[in-house]
């Protein structure tokens, strides 16, 4: 079973295997929606299936939603029928990727998690990595899959909500990693929501910084020590990790379990539906 990494030449030997498997392939532009799946039919791995960050992994109509902020989760039930639909079953290991640095299919590699499958893992390197291994691509929309059954189990991570983070606001045993980017954390700008700034105390680690220019994620001691000087003591089973959606906070959760630090929580809401709560204090710098 592979549970966070794999590489394109273990793939391609699960490949032949013939072990039951699915890789799905999550890339997206989050300025340009309908971007991936027009990457996807350019080029992708044979056999596998395109998963959207909106339609598959968010609810964005409000109708049963999870959690709150830009990109809400569904909830498990609804998520699990679209597992179903897009042909996962218990039995199989999922494979992710994307052509965005780990940001969407890290989302993916979660919400299984979430909904109780242990058997995922991100290709490490996403797509170049598989081509340059020798890897086949096609191209098209790719065949749909046969329907399949998946059940819901218990889930394999945590999450915090709002309220408990507000309560919880400069007490000992949170430590709030943001994701995003430097200057949108210090709150010198901001693109997508309506005030600018981050969570009081949050420590920032933009979630770029796990990978090597290649896309594949540092090593894992490398990572340790580089999560060792971002919290300074600060216990990593405290850590609640966030971004602006929920979406790229998910590399940072994934490097800490990479580096051995344990599988930390994660705030889905995150600083959207933060920053459009009345009364919660936001800060700057």
């Amino acid at each position: 079973m592979h549970t966070t990494l794999i590489t394109a030449p273990q793939l391609q030997q699960l490949v032949a295997s013939g072990s039951p498997l699915r890789v799905m392939d999550c890339s997206f532009e989050l300025m340009k929606p309908d971007a991936g799946q027009a990457l996807f039919e350019a080029e992708h791995i044979p056999g596998s299936v395109y998963v959207h960050l909106d339609h598959h992994l968010s609810d964005k109509t409000g109708a049963d939603r999870a959690s709150g902020g830009r990109h809400p989760l569904p909830s498990r039930e609804t998520f699990a029928a679209r597992l179903g639909a897009l042909g996962l079953h218990n039995g199989m290991q999922a494979v992710v990727l994307d052509r965005q640095a780990i940001t969407t299919s890290g989302r993916l590699w979660w919400m299984l998690k979430w909904c109780g499958h242990e058997a995922v893992a991100v290709l490490d390197g996403g797509l170049a990595a598989w081509k340059a291994a020798g890897g086949a691509v096609e191209t098209g929309p790719g065949a749909l899959p046969d329907p399949a059954t998946f059940a819901l189990k218990p889930p394999l991570v945590g999450t915090a909500a709002r309220d408990e983070i507000a309560g919880a606001l400069g007490r000992p045993g949170l430590t709030l990693v943001d994701a995003r980017a430097a200057a949108r954390f210090r709150g010198e700008t901001e693109p997508l929501d309506p005030v600018a700034g981050h969570i009081p105390g949050a420590l920032n680690r933009p979630f770029t910084e796990n990978v090597t220019p290649d896309g594949r994620f540092k090593p894992a001691d490398q990572l340790r020590a580089e999560f060792a000087r971002l919290l300074a003591g600060h216990d990593p089973a405290g850590v609640v990790h966030h971004c602006g959606s929920g979406v790229s906070a998910i590399p940072n959760l994934l490097a800490m379990e990479i580096a051995g630090l344990g599988r930390t929580r994660l705030y889905p809401g995150s600083w959207s539906e933060w920053c459009n709560t009345p009364g919660l204090p936001t800060a700057q710098g």
